[in-house]
């Protein structure tokens, strides 16, 4: 049976033990293992959602909830590590790196059930969820994934400006909307 707060616990002292997302990584593998365990203990999703489930100096743990068919424009993390376990769903990544003032695809990755992905301090990434379905995912950060300095990439230019958190959730909302409306 999967505990949200000994997995906090764990992955808290993973960080303390090596402030790098390897330990955090093993945790969070163990954890998305069983993603029936997950799926009891943290609900089945009905709709896209970011619940924030521990938030430190130290670690942010998050349990995202992608909407279907949604895809978030590139962003970074301010500077921080990150680890991605998947346990409903698929979650596609595309990186990208810096050339000059705009930013280029370098490479991509898809995520699926049971897999626990590392993404590291300097990562710019966009978020694809391309299935008709939610898919749930634990994201666990080595610091304050609220703290200011996150930036984001226009999608037409992509050019850098202040990451704004405020549209993603209305992304969300809408993305959530838009699935309810298919199904009904």
């Amino acid at each position: 049976m999967f505990d949200i707060d000994r997995f906090i616990e764990d992955c808290r002292a993973a960080v303390a033990e090596d402030d790098s997302h390897k330990a955090v990584r093993d945790v969070t593998a163990r954890a998305v293992s069983d993603p029936a365990a997950l799926l009891q203990a943290l609900g089945e999703p009905t709709e896209g959602s970011i619940q924030k489930l521990y938030h430190g100096d130290d670690l942010t743990v998050l349990n995202v909830i992608w909407p279907a068919e949604i895809v978030l424009r590139p962003h970074n993390h301010n500077h921080i590590w990150a680890v991605i376990g998947v346990y409903g769903g698929r979650e596609d990544n595309i990186f990208w790196r810096r050339t000059g003032d705009r930013i280029e695809a370098a490479g991509a990755s898809s995520l699926m059930v049971k897999d626990a992905e590392p993404l590291g301090k300097d990562i710019i990434h966009s978020v694809i969820n391309p299935t008709t379905k939610l898919t749930a995912a634990l994201h666990i950060y080595g610091g304050d994934f609220f703290n200011d300095g996150r930036s984001e990439w226009d999608p037409e230019s992509l050019t850098e400006r202040p990451f704004d958190f405020e549209t993603s959730l209305r992304q969300f909302q809408e993305m959530n909307e838009r699935y309810r409306n298919k199904a009904a």
